[in-house]
């Protein structure tokens, strides 16, 4: 490469750089390992969280994405709440104006709780107060449907590794290695008299 093209891809890349801008960044929460709390008169657009949890006793203007955390939700989120790992909470009288999905946790949800759409709850569960209502389907998949399978292609791959490896030991022997010298003869036996 010559200079020039090196410095038309700099230029190029700073550009770019300098020329976007996050929309509503000001008002999101990103977090890696650290918990959320938004308080209970203030409010956030959108909440990530990484290796943590939220804890809004606030509103939630838009979204809730949280990775190995749980959720708790004490009034309302405008629109999706998406966890992988964690469980989420709604308190009574709470609610979710759009999607709920819970990978490998469980959705709680309080009297007179809310949820505008479906919930999806993947290898976990929905618990619900009697006066909870959700707005469209509820689909959970229960996690022995994952779990069973994997144990019994685990056992299958244990039996098939024990058999091949039992085959060569054998082999090992037949052909006259041994990986271990042969035990002393044992004393010998003297006659009493």
């Amino acid at each position: 490469m010559n200079l020039r093209s090196i410095l038309a891809s700099c230029s190029l890349l700073a550009a770019l750089v300098f020329a976007a801008t996050p929309a509503h960044a000001n008002r999101d929460a990103v977090q890696f390992g650290s918990k959320i709390v938004v308080g209970p008169n203030e409010s956030v657009h959108d909440a990530v969280c990484f290796f943590c949890g939220v804890d809004a006793q606030g509103p939630i203007d838009h979204d809730v994405v949280v990775f190995f955390g749980n959720v708790h939700i004490a009034r309302h989120s405008d629109h999706d709440v998406v966890v992988f790992f964690g469980n989420i909470h709604l308190d009574p009288d709470a609610s979710i104006s759009h999607d709920v999905v819970d990978f490998f946790g469980n959705v709680n949800l309080g009297e007179n709780a809310t949820i505008g759409n479906d919930v999806v709850a993947m290898f976990g569960s929905v618990r619900t107060a009697d006066s909870a209502s959700i707005g469209g389907n509820r689909v959970m998949q229960p996690a022995w449907v994952l779990w069973i399978p994997l144990m019994i292609l685990g056992g299958i791959i244990t039996l098939i590794v024990g058999a091949i490896r039992s085959h060569r030991r054998r082999m090992y022997y037949e052909a006259g290695y041994y990986p271990y010298p042969p035990p002393p003869p044992p004393p010998p036996v003297h006659p009493q008299a």
